[in-house]
C-alpha cells in the first residue's frame, strides 16, 4: 500500500483512565472510562467515542467523494451518524465492537441516497477496516 498519511498517536497512564496525546498535531484528550464499563465515568473521552467519531468522520467525507464523482449534490446538512458499542466476545475471548452507521441525505432521492451510501461503504478505509480487519505490526519498544 502506497501510504499517503500517517499519523502517531499515544495512550498513557492506565489506558482507559489516562491520556491520549496526538503526537502530530495539537490534541491532547483525557480518558476516562464509562460508568457502564465499570469506571468512574466523568468528562474524559474514551476510544469508542474516538473510534465513532473518526468512523463518522471519514464516512461522510467518502460520500462527499461517491456522490461528486456521480455528479450528485449533496444537501449541505447532511450527515454521518456512528454509534458504537462494546461489549465481551461470545466466544469469551475479549470485547468486540458493535458498529451502526446512519446516513442523512435530507431533500435526496431515496434510492440515490441508498446507492451513494452503500458506495461510500465499498470506498471508506473505516468500513473496509471493520469488513476486512487490518494487518496490525506488533512491536514492543
Amino acid at each position: 500500500m502506497n501510504i499517503l498519511y500517517k499519523t502517531y498517536a499515544k495512550a498513557s497512564g492506565s489506558g482507559r483512565d489516562g491520556t491520549a496525546t496526538i503526537e502530530d498535531g495539537p490534541l491532547t484528550l483525557s480518558l476516562s472510562t464509562p460508568k457502564a464499563l465499570g469506571g468512574p465515568g466523568g468528562e474524559g473521552t474514551n476510544p469508542e467515542q474516538l473510534f465513532a467519531s473518526g468512523y463518522a468522520a471519514c464516512f461522510l467525507s467518502a460520500l462527499r467523494f461517491i456522490a461528486g464523482r456521480q455528479k450528485h449534490k449533496l444537501p449541505e446538512d447532511t450527515s454521518v451518524t456512528v454509534t458504537v458499542g462494546i461489549g465481551p466476545r461470545d466466544d469469551g475471548a475479549g470485547f468486540a465492537l458493535d458498529i451502526a452507521l446512519a446516513a442523512s441525505l435530507p431533500g435526496l432521492d431515496g434510492k440515490i441516497a441508498s446507492k451513494l451510501v452503500e458506495e461510500a461503504h465499498a470506498t471508506c478505509p473505516y468500513s473496509h477496516l471493520t469488513r476486512e480487519g487490518a494487518q496490525v505490526r506488533l512491536s514492543v519498544a
